[in-house]
């Protein structure tokens, strides 16, 4: 690789893996403007000379706004593959790239989805519950729904997608999907509008990206259409998903039960969810290993690292294309 500039100016808005800053620290000037005392200060006095931003942590929206105001911007590495933070239009029209790190985490996102589907309609968590509060010693849990002769119909099928749908091959499920267009060389039934997924599927499978196009995308009759056998599982965004709809969904059993992995105001989790016994929730653990983290943070730094060499970015977004 050739030789990266030490004055190469890269500034972290908060707190992330700590391998990023390791990775980074002694090939650039980083910036942690999380530490300072001030870090609004910190960051007007960095802003005339940084030229990298780390979008990592809790890093908040990295607006248009909060962009302009780094004059010498080349690049936004965000960790993760959802980059609805960002307003990637805007620094695509203004010569900044922005990567995410795809690929890497497909996999543990994709058995989470499937442990969401299992526990949501065999009521695993509940049945749990129900041994270790003594329930078993008086009597046997009730029987529940099954998997056998359901279809899951998929909503998005990138990466993410195509790995749930091997799983849920393997595990005797039917597969669909919707999506803006069929698929070539795909031979998953397409539906050409959600609606109608909804209404063949029994399992709706939310892996699609986040932003204004697919906010609550799956809304009360969306809901509707999936059916009282129907089941919810989300593990993209939880913008997707008109929660009060949910929740009132499964309240009166429009819907059997929900999975859900993600939400709209992460870490905050409406109450009316939270009340549902036929919700299985989780705290945004789908890449959560040791093994998939560390990768995405490898490749936040390869991101930068390649960049910084004149190499251009490994994995950036449609909106900031890059020809090698």
């Amino acid at each position: 690789m050739p030789a990266i500039s030490s004055q190469f100016e890269i500034a972290m808005l908060a707190e992330g893996p700590p391998s990023i800053g390791e990775g980074l620290e002694r090939r650039c000037k980083l910036l942690r403007l999380y530490q300072a005392p001030d870090p609004a200060k910190a960051m007007e006095a960095a802003a005339p000379t940084v030229r990298g931003l780390v979008a990592a942590g809790h890093s908040g929206p990295i607006s248009a706004e909060l962009m302009w105001r780094f004059p010498k911007l080349e690049i936004v590495a965000s960790f993760g593959v959802g980059y609805d933070h960002i307003d990637a239009a805007w620094a695509g029209a203004h010569g900044v790239v922005v990567t995410h790190t795809p690929g890497v985490l497909d996999e543990d996102v994709a058995d989470i989805a499937m442990a969401l589907t299992l526990n949501a309609v065999r009521k695993l968590p509940q049945s749990e519950a129900y041994l270790r509060a003594g329930g078993w010693l008086k009597a046997p849990y009730p029987l529940t729904a099954s998997l056998r002769g359901r279809t899951m119909g998929i909503l998005g099928l990138g990466r993410i997608g195509k790995a749930i749908a091997r799983r849920a091959e393997a595990f005797g499920l039917k597969v669909a999907y919707h999506g803006r267009k069929p698929q070539a060389g795909v031979a998953y039934r397409f539906f050409p509008t959600l609606l109608g997924m909804a209404g063949a599927c029994d399992i709706l499978m939310v892996a699609a990206p986040g932003g204004a196009a697919t906010r609550n995308i799956v809304d009360a009759k969306v809901l509707e259409a999936l059916g009282p056998d129907g089941v919810l599982i989300n593990i993209s965004r939880g913008s997707l998903v008109d929660e009060a709809a949910l929740a009132q969904a499964l309240r009166s059993g429009k819907i059997l039960a929900a999975g859900l992995d993600v939400f709209a105001d992460e870490p905050n989790v409406p109450a009316q969810l939270l009340a549902r016994d036929n919700a299985v929730l989780l705290p945004h653990v789908g890449s959560a290993s040791h093994h998939t983290r560390g990768a995405m943070a490898q490749l936040v730094v390869d991101n930068l690292l390649s960049w910084m060499a004149g190499e251009g970015p490994l994995t950036p977004v449609p909106e900031t294309p890059w020809r090698r």
